[in-house]
Order: structure tokens, then C-alpha cells, then sequence
């Protein structure tokens, strides 16, 4: 009963913070399928460590740094085995399959990045160096403090400080950029 009352309430600080995985996830990945991968990745060594939690804790930057450090490893893991050329049948497969699940509603994961991010400021978070981004969406995205951002990368904070400046001034620079190029939002519309 007691092992119940534990897993019922581990379950509830860990399981509110899934929208918030998958936004992240999707900025590692920039891929949906990838992602959604990630966060179930990550909830399955979360409850294998759910041991090592102690309830109350921040459970937010654990989940996310069980997430980046999983993330780091897969990177790892791939860049050690040779890559083989998936045959145009599964692209073709694929696109078959999303169509088909469209005509059941708007597509969740679409909306979702939607309302979190209009597409000029996700093309240029997406240029931006891996370490700056890592920093910058964590903060500004996920809406993370410094010091949880330190804990999730593993870096002092004042390299999270220097990150987040750093990349918010080239996100500056990039979203200037489009501007001047494509007659877009005023600068001060940032």
C-alpha cells in the first residue's frame, strides 16, 4: 500500500511536466517522431530511477537532464555505427500514414509548435550553435532559472549566463537579418 501511495505521487510530479519534454525534446531532435521517442525514452528511466528521486525535489530539471544526457548518448551511440539509406518505400510509407491520421483533426504536435513558436524565431533557433540553443531554450522557452539550467547542461552558472547572452544576441542578429530580407516584423515586435 505504501509502494502504491509513493508511485501514485511520483507519477503525479513527474507526469506534469510531459508538454514541456516534448517541447525540448523537439528542439534536440527537430524531429516529431524522434521526440516522441525521447520523452518515452526518458519516462522509462525515470521510473527505473525513481529510487534515486526524492519526492518534493525539483523533478522538472531531473526529467530534463535524464532527457539531454539520454539525447547525448543516442548522438554517441549513432555516430559509432554505420548509417544505411532507408529505401524510398518508408518515406512514401510515412507520408501515407500522416495523411491518413490527418483526416482524424488537427495534427497536436503541429498546434503545439504553433502556439509555442512562430516560424521565424524557430528557423533561427534552429541556427543557432548547440550549446547556445540548449541554454537559450531552456530558458526562454521552458522558462527555466539559471540554476536549474546548471544542473540540467552540468555547467557552472555563469557559463548558463554566458550561453544565454551569447545566443540571445546572435538570435538578435538572425531575427535582424530576416527582417531586413523578407520585410518582416519590426524589430520591436521582439
Amino acid at each position: 500500500m505504501k509502494n502504491e501511495v509513493v508511485r501514485n505521487q511520483f507519477d503525479e510530479e513527474v507526469l506534469q511536466h510531459l508538454d514541456g519534454l516534448f517541447g525540448y525534446a523537439l528542439h534536440l531532435c527537430r524531429n516529431r517522431e524522434d521526440a516522441s521517442d525521447l520523452v518515452q525514452e526518458t519516462y522509462a528511466k525515470a521510473l527505473k530511477s525513481a529510487s534515486q528521486y526524492s519526492l518534493g525535489t525539483n523533478a522538472r530539471a531531473w526529467l530534463f537532464a535524464i532527457m539531454r544526457n539520454t539525447h547525448l548518448n543516442e548522438i554517441r551511440s549513432r555516430s559509432r555505427k554505420p548509417v544505411g539509406l532507408a529505401g524510398e518505400w518508408i518515406e512514401e510509407l510515412t507520408r501515407k500514414d500522416v495523411a491518413e491520421l490527418r483526416k482524424f483533426g488537427p495534427d497536436p504536435e503541429a498546434t503545439f509548435m504553433d502556439r509555442l513558436l512562430r516560424h521565424d524565431i524557430e528557423e533561427a533557433l534552429r541556427k543557432l550553435p548547440e550549446t547556445f540553443r540548449e541554454a537559450v531554450v531552456l530558458c526562454d522557452v521552458q522558462g527555466f532559472s539559471y540554476s536549474e539550467i546548471a544542473s540540467t547542461l552540468g555547467v557552472p552558472i555563469g557559463t548558463v549566463r554566458s550561453r544565454i547572452h551569447r545566443g540571445r544576441m546572435i538570435l538578435r542578429h538572425l531575427l535582424t537579418d530576416w527582417q531586413k530580407h523578407s520585410g518582416g516584423m519590426e524589430t520591436n515586435d521582439l
